[in-house]
This record gives C-alpha cells, structure tokens and sequence, in this order.
C-alpha cells in the first residue's frame, strides 16, 4: 500500500473501533490513539515473524483488526466472542496474553536472549504508553536490556501534552537524519578510531561520550533512556504515518537497544473521547453521537465508596486516599477534587504505593488505599511485610472482587480472599449490598488495624441506604434466613443469590438456613460451631477460587474443632475464567440464584 492508501487505512479503522466499541464497551480512547503507530509497526515488520509485545494490551483493537480478526472485531469482549486484550490462543500475531502494566520491555528482553541463542534475526518490539512506564518493573528491564546490549526495541508511546511542543517538522527531520545509515555508520567508524588511539583511545571516546550525552540531554528529553544503554530516537509524531515509518525503516537496522519516542493523543479522531480520554479510557456502551454512557444510572459500588470517604474524610484531616493510576475507576475523583493536598496517584507503582500509605500509617494519619483486586496482587509482599508485620492501620477499598466480566482472566478478581486471608493481623471483609459497604469502609476506618473491603463491580442491589455510619461489631456474621435442612454461608455479591435459592427452596419443602458471612476473617467462629449442632450439612458459596478461600476458612474451623459435618463449597474452580458477562460467568460455574438452587436439590437427593 502507498502512504495515502494507509493514512486512508487509518481514517477508516478508527469510526470501527468507535462504532463497535460503543456496542460492546471496552478501551476507546488509548486504542484510537495509536492506530497510525499500529498500522507503521505492521508495515515495517514482518510479523509474527517479528514479535510485538503490547504492554497491558489497552492499546490492541487496531492490531487485532489488522491480524485476521476484522470480522471477528464485532464480537469484541461479548461471550464466545475475542477478548478486549492481547490472546496467545486467539493468534499467532498475539505474542502475550497481557492486561497488567509495565511487563512488556521485560517479555521483549527474555524473547530477544531466546532469539539470540537459537540464531535467529527476527525483531522484537515492545510498545509500551507513557503510565506504564511508571511501573517500576519497567526501569528494570530497561536497565537489564542495556546491560545485555540486548537488541530490542522499544516503542515508548507517550500521550502527555507537556512535550508536544517537541513535535515538529525539524525535531522530526533531526531524527530521521540521525537514524539514517550513513549517519549510523560514521558514528560507529568515528568510535572505532576514536578508540583505537594509541594509549589515549579509551579516555578520549568516554570523554566524547560525554560530551555527546549532554547536547542530547540539553536538545531532547531521552538522557536518562540513553543513561540505561538505550540508543534514544524522538519525539517522533505518532500520527504523522511518513516520519513513523522513516524512523522505523531506520531504527531497524540498528543494532543494540534502541527506544522511540512517539507521541499521540488519546482519543484521536473521536471528540468526545479527545475531550474526556479518562472517561473513555474504558468505558460501557455508549450513543456515538452523544458521547453519553446507556447504563441505568445507578448507583455503583464504586459510586458508594467514593461518596463514603469524603464523607469521612469531611470529619478527620487525618484520611489520605492512596490510588495506582486509577482517580476515576476508584470512585476518588471527587474526593481529589475536594481533597488535593490529602489525594496521591500515584501511578502504576502499587507495591510502591502499599508502603508509601504504610509510612503514612505509621505517621499518624489513616490511609484508604483503593486499587483494583487484580493490580492489588503486585503488592502482595508490601502488604504482608509492610503493613500487616508492622500492624498499621491502612484500610484497603478493594474494587473489582469476584467476577468482573467482559475484561477477562488478567482482570477477574477471584484470588483476593486466598491472598489476604493467610495474612495474620489483618481484617477482611465483604458486604452483601451498597448499603453494608458503607458501614464497613466505617467500622475499617475505627479498627485501628490492617482492613480490607473487598466489593464487586457495577450497581448495587438498590437497597436503602442508611444515613449515618454504624460500626459493625468485629467478627460477627448475620442470620438472614432461619432453616434446620441446610445452612447457606455466603459472603459478598453471593448472599443475595443464596437468599432467593433459600426462598425459593421454601416452596418445594427445602428448609435452609442463610447466613451473611460478612467478615471473612476472622469469621464468626461461635456462630458457624452453633450452626454445627443445628444442621446436618453446610453449603458455602463465594466469589472466588476455591482454594484457600472462604469455604476452605470454614472447614479448618470445622477440623480444629473435631467438627465432622458434611460442608461442600460452590465458587470457581481450579481454572481461569474467560471473558464474558458477569451474569453469564456465574451460570456457568454455578454460583447464581439457579445454580445453588440445582445443587442443594442434587446433594439433598443424593445424601
């Protein structure tokens, strides 16, 4: 294709990435920032020969319509259809199955080393967004790449306005010029003199060296890249399809690490998602021509937390709020607003983050840090280590538990029980409904120790909600339903389900007992033994893997206590979901209102 037949090419993928994204809902603004950059890549390198590793994969749609999957594209991230991230079972052309952030240039340098070893010359790029970067694994792979002198290159997409002054006609003509061949192979011929000076060669080209870096630094921003053993080509614009593929074509050739710096805007091409790319950095169905979302409207439990911490944070100056590159997602935009001085981002750093709001603890002050369960899991050591061993009081507003849905398996948030419930000192909790996590952010907050509220994502039930803050007594559980056939414990989004199972069960003569297993530890351990004496068997249900989750928590009380009681456990097994809707999801693994109902009827007709 000519360079007119390809810009023309973008014009018309980025109205289908909108179109299809507004039906399907899923990461807009980051994937129409880089469909220039994704068509370059695609035209200069012989993929999947050549290996392009998306870091977190927000950025994929483009490559995927360009890989064999346009007509796929329509099923994007619906049930049975292809995933919103990067699938090493969807193609070849997918080289990770990526969705968290900062691991690209490390899944490069470890490609790059195996590619050596088995003599082969194909290219591996990594593209990796301007956030991602904060990540600190990130500066390790760059660092380890430039010790091997390991031959990738990194494609550092950066979407921030500070340097769009950069851009331009001569900052994108020096760099053309300065990747070019002949260019390249005078540098190379001037080091190889410079150094082969008789007694004096060594101290000559480091002084050149130099003196080389610091122009650089003064001229461009890439000092710290070039620092690390980096070659540094830009600004390069990413939307300027010419000046990307010069610098592409160039920067092959080269030899050793080398990163490009380009930049983009998020959102390109679609107003809304330009004006607001936050918003539309992932977002639900949406009117293309209004740019407003279709959902109901209701209350989200992320709505809940955010309106909980002002509200808290309105009665003690003390409450900082602690998030990992997501203000908006976490529901701390408002609280940002009104509290700025007492508000941190602080990027895609969660380890960093989990020690820094344990610091805070130990200052005085009480820490919310609101991170996503998937992300939390990258601080699992800072937690263990840093907060539960010093037993500092940091509440953590734990998104996204359980199933998430159409995001997929790098995103459910189906391993934070078994993570958090093994670590001494710590307090964990999950509400039933919207109402409930108000009053337990609450009761966190007045713990004085290490706390977790872990809550679902999407609406809430509708339920009342009360207007002032009640503490829930530590360690006590609820008696929803009263029954002598089978008790229910549940925790969290599974309760209500278990609720209308039971109900339900009530007609066809089946008498359970429904618990609300509020705390997850410690549990209610004088309740669950008095369960004991009341039932002759146990169901648990929750929203997440059955290994050394809640179900398991129940059964080691059981066995401490020489407590034979028949318990079966429903949650997810020994697997990783796929993508699709939440509700689908929980038909299939059995945790929905159906599902417990069909398995109460089989274990009751069995026993």
């Amino acid at each position: 294709m000519t360079v007119s037949e390809l810009s023309q090419l973008a014009d018309e993928i980025r109205p289908y990435i909108t179109d299809v994204v507004s039906r399907t809902g899923g990461h807009l603004s980051s994937n129409l920032g880089v469909v220039e950059l994704t068509i370059a890549l695609h035209y200069v390198f012989n993929t999947p020969e050549d290996k392009i590793v998306w870091d977190v994969g927000h950025q994929c749609y483009t490559h995927k319509i360009l890989t064999e999957r346009r007509e796929k594209f329509e099923t994007l991230r619906q049930d049975g259809g292809i995933s919103g991230f990067p699938s090493r079972k969807e193609s070849p052309y997918d080289v990770f199955d990526t969705g968290h952030a900062s691991n690209s240039i490390s899944i490069a340098v470890g490609l790059a080393e195996a590619r050596k070893k088995s003599h082969n010359t194909n290219k591996i790029i990594a593209v990796i967004g301007d956030g991602s970067l904060t990540g600190g694994m990130a500066f390790e792979a760059l660092n380890h790449a430039g010790h091997l002198k390991s031959g990738v290159i990194v494609v550092l997409n950066d979407n921030e306005m500070s340097i769009s002054k950069n851009i331009g006609a001569l900052s994108s003509h020096l760099n053309k010029v300065m990747t070019g061949e002949f260019v390249s192979n005078i540098r190379e011929e001037i080091k190889g003199r410079i150094k082969n000076l008789p007694g004096l060669g060594d101290k000559v080209y480091k002084v050149a060296r130099h003196v080389e870096e610091a122009i650089k630094g003064l001229i461009t921003p890439g000092m710290l890249f070039e620092a690390l053993g980096f070659t540094y080509v830009g600004p390069v614009d990413g939307h300027n399809l010419n000046h990307l593929l010069d610098n592409l074509r160039n920067i092959k050739r080269l030899k050793g690490p080398v990163l490009i710096h380009v930049i983009t805007k998020k959102g390109r091409g679609y107003n809304h998602a330009e004006d607001d790319p936050a918003r539309f950095h992932g977002i639900s169905t949406f009117e293309v021509t209004t740019g407003e979302c279709k959902g109901t409207g209701a209350c989200t439990y992320t709505d809940v937390f955010g309106d909980a911490i002002v509200e808290l944070a309105r009665n003690d100056e003390k409450i900082i709020a602690i998030t990992a590159a997501m203000g908006l997602g976490t529901g701390l935009d408002r609280y940002s607003n009104l509290f700025p001085e007492r508000f941190y981002d602080i990027g895609i750093a969660e380890q960093h983050g989990v020690t820094f709001a344990a610091a805070f603890a130990l200052g005085g002050y009480r820490p919310f840090v609101a991170i996503y369960s998937t992300f939390l899991q990258r601080a699992y050591d800072q937690i263990i280590l840093d907060v539960c061993l010093q037993n500092l009081p940091v509440v953590f507003a734990v998104d996204r538990s359980g199933i998430v849905g159409q995001d997929g398996p790098t995103h459910h948030g189906v391993f934070d029980i078994t993570y958090f419930r093994h670590m001494p000192n710590i307090i964990v909790m999950s509400p039933k409904d919207e109402n409930e996590l108000r009053h337990m952010l609450y009761s966190a907050y007045l713990y004085e120790k290490p706390a977790v509220v872990r809550y679902p994502r999407g609406e809430g039930r509708g339920v009342v909600m009360d207007e002032t803050f009640k503490e829930i007594p530590l360690g006590t559980w609820e008696l929803l339903k009263d029954g002598k056939d089978l008790a229910i414990v549940a925790c969290g989004n599974t309760v209500y389900p278990a609720l209308s199972a039971a109900l339900k069960l009530e007609g066809e003569g089946i008498r359970c007992c429904v618990v609300n297993c509020r705390f997850i530890k410690p549990m209610d351990r004088e309740m669950l033994i008095s369960l004991a004496s009341e039932v002759p068997r146990i169901l648990t249900v929750e929203e997440n893997v059955l290994i050394g989750g809640f179900g398991s928590g129940v059964m080691e009380i059981f066995s401490d206590e020489g407590i034979t009681l028949p318990v079966k456990r429903l949650g997810i097994p020994d697997i990783f979901l796929s993508h699709g809707s939440q509700s689908t999801l929980r038909k299939s693994i059995g945790i929905d209102e159906e599902g417990i109902k069909q398995f109460i009827r089989q274990w009751l007709k069995t026993a």
